[in-house]
């Protein structure tokens, strides 16, 4: 008995997030629920949210069935009474909030150039990637005042950085109205304890981005561009988001957190 509480209390030091409470948008799946399943593996208890019911309570399960804390909130990002909703679960349920990970987001199929993108296309993509995260930081941080500081973590790109080389003129204007956000912020909530960070991640191998990039072609014209040759996994930026939500990353702020395979870094011809 004496041996197994020392394992405990030896396994608990070690964990990164211990005793902290994350809100995850966009939790059902990709790099939302791979966060949602590391960050409770390191001790949090995560509030998983989404517009997608069964995914974000299938990630739930995944995370219950290993002896973890965690729960559901039903949330369209796009919608502030959503977000402030989820930011009072989030503390009814677990006392407090310490995390926020504004990931959730969309990449519409009809999302083209300037003269081809409809308006709508247009106005929903800002709507979710943008007003989604303002909406989260609105009810979010005064959550994260409560509990003494916190981190901030908002999923932009490395389109907030460079253009695409297929065409996707709303998801790039929104993914570069996040990145100036995070930077903001990060400024205007230094003092209080309060980091706010944007994860630019490079092109992966998730759902959201296989069904944009839905021919050969296409995809490689995203991977001749890269210097690892090859997508990046939702899993490698769950790692990345871990280090911004803990206390490791105590002195970062207003970064852009590139996770791309080098993408940002260089010029690849096509014959490399």
């Amino acid at each position: 008995m004496l041996r197994r509480k020392l394992f405990v209390q030896l396994t608990e030091k070690h964990m990164r997030l211990q005793h902290k409470t994350a809100l995850i948008t966009g939790g059902s799946s990709g790099i939302g629920r791979e966060t949602a399943l590391l960050f409770a593996r390191e001790g949090a208890r995560v509030v998983v949210a989404d517009v997608d019911d069964a995914g974000g309570n299938e990630t739930v399960t995944l995370i219950s069935n290993e002896g973890l804390e965690a729960a559901y909130v039903h949330a369209d990002v796009s919608k502030a009474a959503d977000c402030e909703h989820m930011v009072a679960f989030a503390e009814k349920t677990y006392g407090a909030l310490h995390i926020l990970f504004n990931n959730a987001g969309i990449m519409h199929s009809n999302d083209d150039d300037a003269v081809s993108t409809e308006e709508s296309v247009w106005d929903l993509t800002m709507n979710i990637n943008v007003k989604g995260v303002f909406f989260g930081c609105k009810y979010g941080i005064p959550a994260l005042r409560r509990a003494g500081g916190g981190s901030v973590i908002n999923t932009a790109s490395f389109v907030a950085l460079l253009g695409a080389a297929t065409p996707q003129i709303a998801y790039t204007a929104s993914k570069g109205a996040v990145l100036s956000m995070s930077r903001e912020l990060a400024i205007i909530h230094a003092r209080e304890n309060i980091r706010v960070n944007a994860l630019c991640p490079g092109p992966l191998r998730t759902e959201l981005l296989m069904k944009f990039l839905n021919t050969e072609e296409k995809k490689q014209r995203r991977l001749v561009h890269i210097p690892m040759g090859r997508f990046g996994e939702a899993k490698e930026m769950a790692q990345a988001a871990l280090y911004l939500a803990s206390d490791e990353s105590s002195y970062v702020t207003g970064t852009e957190f590139l996770v791309d395979g080098g993408i940002t870094a260089a010029y690849v011809t096509p014959e490399l």
